[in-house]
């Protein structure tokens, strides 16, 4: 149940749940940024500190959230909702891992390395958790009561996507193909947020399709262009095509 005595009107809350998180992930990246002398890194390979950028983000859209809505509104269900968001999710990573498999080059031999759980970890809580609690957490709540859910599904799906461009360890190249993947990823998982009413199995099969795809099959040192946009194509049209089936037809395939 939303806190009736302490929600602003919803334009204002959808202003507030696009700004304060942006402001929350900046001020923290600066902070740490200043009080180290150098960039603030967790990995050397991520995208521009994408770690506490995402992560301040995360932290306020949690709270944020907390206040305003609570758990279940926030996404964070289990049981029915989770299984289902799991059971969705998968047909991505299904299709994502079988196109990278057949169409970028990979080392000849897949490494265990000590370091995959702690590649884990930052996927789980830096990039899934933190980015989907904003997108598809705080975000999505708030334009779904100003303008309805699939607004909400749409727009918080475009916000995943180019967070997602911009930071995510797999935007190898920047380059259109590249981005309408991203895009369709997002619209991909907003849809599911809308359908199931719960983030928490993306998150966990998010970091998982993350690991699989290229850290534990690891691409060659200097990955092909023409190959990644290959594959940002191909999974992009499958994205969209599952798009298309998960389109609701009615109010009451809604879950917000």
């Amino acid at each position: 149940m939303h806190n009736r005595s302490i929600l602003r009107p919803p334009a204002t809350r959808v202003i507030l749940s696009f700004l304060l998180p942006v402001l929350g992930a900046v001020t923290l990246h600066t902070l740490v940024s200043l009080t180290l002398g150098v960039p603030a890194h967790v990995l050397p390979e991520e995208q521009g500190g994408a770690s506490l950028l995402l992560a301040g983000a995360g932290a306020v859209s949690l709270v944020l959230g907390l206040r305003w809505y609570g758990l279940r509104q926030m996404g964070l269900r289990g049981k029915r909702p989770l299984y289902a968001s799991i059971g969705f999710a998968t047909l991505g990573w299904v299709v994502y891992i079988v196109a990278r498999v057949f169409v970028v080059a990979s080392d000849q031999q897949i490494v265990i390395s000590a370091n995959f759980g702690r590649d884990f970890f930052y996927l789980l809580l830096f990039e899934a958790l933190a980015l989907q609690l904003w997108s598809f957490g705080l975000l999505f709540h708030s334009i779904a009561d100003w303008r309805g859910p699939l607004t909400a599904a749409i727009s918080s799906g475009l916000v995943f996507g180019v967070a997602g461009f911009l930071f995510f360890e797999e935007s190898f190249v920047t380059n259109f193909q590249s981005f309408l993947f991203f895009l369709a990823w997002g619209l991909f998982y907003g849809l599911i947020r809308l359908r199931t009413g719960s983030i928490v199995g993306m998150v966990i099969v998010q970091a998982m399709q993350s690991l699989t795809t290229w850290h534990i099959l690891l691409p060659e040192a200097d990955p092909q262009v023409v190959e990644l946009q290959l594959l940002y194509a191909i999974v992009a049209t499958f994205f969209v095509l599952i798009i298309w089936r998960l389109w609701p037809n009615e109010e009451a395939d809604y879950r917000v």
